[in-house]
């Protein structure tokens, strides 16, 4: 700093009794009352009195210690001057004491009686001229200490008055910290700094710290004040209006709630736990006032938990020829599943009690899952609750939320036993291969209890959190494949697969069922819409190709609407419908029938393949050309197709000889094999037998018969092994006017799932090696 001199110090003797004290810093100028009651401290009083009354006071580093040693005193402390003394009758001695200047210990002379010391005198520089700076700085400090005061920090009357009169920015720190409540480490550290500048900028650092902390905290207080009014305001308010309504004979919110609660908790047959657990409930509803948030919880959780079917349940129909003349009317054909449900019926009436099966229908969409499980229901005599299962992510979708959360609410599982408002009904679950897994849970996993007969009587919902018994509910879960479910949860279900319908199983549905649902539905009467035989067999086979029936029904609804047109615009000529009528109404055929094959040609070969929407004939075509071994694979194939064409391919070497091939024909010449469509994706292993039939005809020159259609695994050994999906890829040969159908040896058990009647009209030929696939399927050279 310029312009600065040494301010004069007041004289003081350079060695002085030094009086250690706890919990606080004696500041220059200071006035300050102390207790003294220590035998150092006291004899040090008695040094000082008896001398010029002065005496030394340093702060204690740790406050605890009884008997301080030199270390364990600060440096730096503060000569006083000892203004009074007064002898108290506990043998202590009160002292008002004034702080007169900083000293250091240079040296400790004795410790006892009394601590005697050796002082240097600490030279502070003062202003000759008050900067701008320092000003500001004093004036900073004095605004903050006002505001101190005015958020409500108690100061001394006098204070403000001395601070407007202190010209000095050392001595208006001194002063401020003295009053400033400081803790013992941040007084100590500004009793030690010299500057005065420099201690007034440390004093407005920690006056601004406590701005803060007062302003928040009176921010605080205001608020827990203003929301204890409000309380209190709306208790009063309350209160009053309970009288009014009392006043007035109006009966009162709550106990209205509590009265309907309990005649609805008497009239419901509740198991003994959960009793107890509405009770507890309706107790605490009866302590809480009605427009508290939890009284709403607990109001919409007892509600839930009387609004569940505890013991209400429907009788089930017993009469087995009454169940199945309902089935037969409902659905053609699909005697296995009518089958399963009269079984079920049959035991239910001889054991009076069963628990409820849990039937897997997979199949194509459209083939009649989901309303078969209508059928089912009605047959029964139950009530049907559906959920589908598609795109479900969330376990609380199962399980429920629990009751913590806002908005919680059961899962979707006793949501669909309330709607059915019984604990028995026929319960389907659609489309379970399609549900997901995210980081809220997996559902599958939690449909495991759910679907298993033997621990659903306790069934635990996170929101009831009581056991509830679905035992009795009859179970039904439809999915489009199989291999999408988990393991564990398909090892708790009975599947019944449900195959494609053939051409003359539609025609009869159609007939039966879509014609007249059709018909109805838009509006028309019979007599003005008549279909030809013919007309429905070209629907079928020229404009939809699936499995199931969604899309015939949606062609019929097409006709239907633009007939139901022509009687809107005042026609009245009975429409018949024909094979030309349908071109005229719907354009020409979306699907042509596959070609007939004309001849026996060399490397193509019919297969047969499965997909979603049922069977369908696979052309696999095979050539050679000249060239150095080259394997080329093409059609948009899957890895395991690749696989099996490489499997046949090294059958065929190891077997050249036998098979009448140039052993070394493999480094002479290129083999590519091609499965047209190549913009669809192909993939299994059930083409191996016709990928090694169509490789060993290019090779051995012997053409293939056109009337022949194949499907079957391989093995390196030339083993064949099992498929799935025999009666779809049958049917798909049937469709292509293919009559021979070369199958494993393995599936001959599962021939009787296809209709009798088409049984009579193909021939089935099993074979259990690669050879018996040749000389049933390759003519011999001409």
């Amino acid at each position: 700093m310029a312009n600065s001199e040494e301010k004069a110090v007041p004289v003081v003797p350079s060695i002085l009794p030094m009086l250690p004290v706890r919990d606080l810093v004696l500041f220059p100028y200071m006035i300050l009352p102390l207790f003294v009651g220590r035998e150092k401290s006291l004899a040090a009083v008695d040094t000082a009195l008896a001398g010029d009354r002065m005496i030394f006071m340093a702060a204690q580093r740790v406050l605890d210690v009884e008997e301080p040693e030199a270390a364990d005193i600060y440096p730096v402390g503060t000569v006083a001057m000892i203004m009074r003394m007064l002898k108290l009758p506990d043998g202590r001695v009160k002292i008002l004491v004034q702080g007169v200047a900083r000293a250091h210990i240079s040296e400790v002379l004795t410790h006892t009686p009394h601590f005697s010391v050796r002082l240097d005198p600490v030279v502070e520089p003062i202003m000759v001229e008050s900067a701008l700076e320092t000003e500001a700085l004093m004036r900073t400090v004095r605004d903050q200490l006002a505001q101190i005061a005015n958020l409500g920090r108690s100061l001394p009357g006098d204070v403000m008055n001395i601070l407007d009169n202190i010209e000095h920015p050392g001595g208006l720190a001194d002063l401020v910290a003295s009053n400033a409540d400081l803790k013992l480490a941040e007084a100590q550290q500004i009793l030690e700094i010299n500057d005065p500048l420099e201690r007034l900028l440390r004093i407005k650092d920690i006056l601004a710290r406590e701005l803060e902390l007062l302003s928040v905290q009176n921010r605080i207080q205001s608020q827990a004040k203003e929301e204890m009014g409000r309380s209190q305001r709306e208790y009063f308010l309350r209160e009053q209006l309970r009288a009014i309504q009392a006043e007035l004979g109006e009966s009162d919110a709550r106990a209205e709630d509590v009265a309907e609660m309990r005649e609805r908790l008497i009239k419901v047959r509740l198991p003994e736990a959960t009793a107890k657990e509405a009770e507890k409930q309706l107790r605490r509803m009866e302590t809480m006032h009605p427009e508290a948030a939890e009284y709403a919880t607990v109001y919409t959780y007892l509600d839930w938990l009387l609004d569940l079917p505890w013991g209400h349940s429907t009788r089930d129909n017993l009469d087995l020829d009454k169940a199945q003349r309902v089935l037969d009317e409902d659905h053609f054909d699909l005697e296995k599943v009518k089958e399963r449900i009269l079984e079920f019926l049959a035991v239910c009436k001889l054991r009076k009690k069963l628990k409820g099966p849990v039937l897997c229908f997979v199949g194509p969409p459209g083939v009649g899952k989901t309303s078969l499980g209508k059928s089912i229901a009605r047959a029964l005599g139950r009530k049907f609750v559906r959920i589908s299962l598609g795109g479900i992510r969330d376990e609380a979708e199962i399980r429920g939320h629990r009751r913590t959360y806002v908005g919680a609410m059961p899962g979707r599982i006793l949501q669909g036993v309330k709607q059915a408002g019984t604990n028995n009904p026929v319960f389907m679950l659609d489309e379970l291969d399609k549900v997901g897994s995210d980081f809220r849970g997996d559902p599958s996993a939690a449909l495991l209890e759910l679907l298993d007969p033997e621990q659903n009587n306790a069934f635990s919902d996170h929101y009831i959190n009581l056991p509830f018994d679905l035992s009795r509910v009859m179970f039904i879960v439809t999915a489009n494949v199989l291999d999408a479910i988990p393991p564990a949860l398909r090892d708790r279900l009975e599947v019944i697969r449900l195959a494609g319908y053939t051409a003359e199983e539609k025609q009869a549905i159609a007939r039966r069922y879509l014609l007249p649902r059709q018909i109805e539905e838009n509006g028309l009467k019979p007599k003005q819409i008549r279909f030809s035989d013919s007309a429905i067999r070209h629907l079928i086979t020229g404009y939809t190709a699936e499995a199931g029936l969604r899309n015939l029904e949606r062609e019929i609804g097409s006709i239907c609407r633009k007939v139901a047109r022509r009687f809107a615009v005042g026609k009245t000529k009975p429409v018949t419908v024909s094979t030309a009528t349908i071109a005229r109404l719907l354009g020409a055929p979306r699907y042509l029938p596959e070609e007939e094959r004309k001849v026996d040609e060399i490397g193509l070969v019919s297969g047969l393949a499965w997909t979603e929407i049922g069977g369908e004939i696979l052309y696999i075509e095979a050539h050679t050309m000249r060239g150095k071994g080259q394997l080329t694979l093409t059609g948009h194939l899957g890895d395991i197709m690749k696989e099996s064409a490489h499997a046949a391919l090294s059958y065929a070497r190891a077997h050249a000889a036998e098979l009448g091939i140039a052993t070394d024909f493999f480094d002479q010449i290129d083999i590519h094999i091609h499965v047209p469509a190549g913009a669809i994706p192909k993939d299994g292993p059930s083409a191996g037998i016709t990928m090694a039939t169509a490789l060993i005809s290019a090779l051995t020159g012997r053409p293939v018969r056109k009337d022949v259609a194949m499907t079957g695994e391989m093995t390196l050994r030339g083993k064949v092994l099992p498929i799935g999906g025999l009666k779809e890829k049958v049917l798909a040969a049937l469709q292509a006017h293919i009559s021979t159908v070369i199958l494993p040896e393995r599936n001959r058990k599962d021939i009787d799932e296809i209709p009798r009647h088409l049984r009579q009209k193909m021939e089935f030929i099993f074979v259990d090696r690669v050879q018996e696939v040749l000389a049933a399927a390759l003519r011999e050279q001409s």
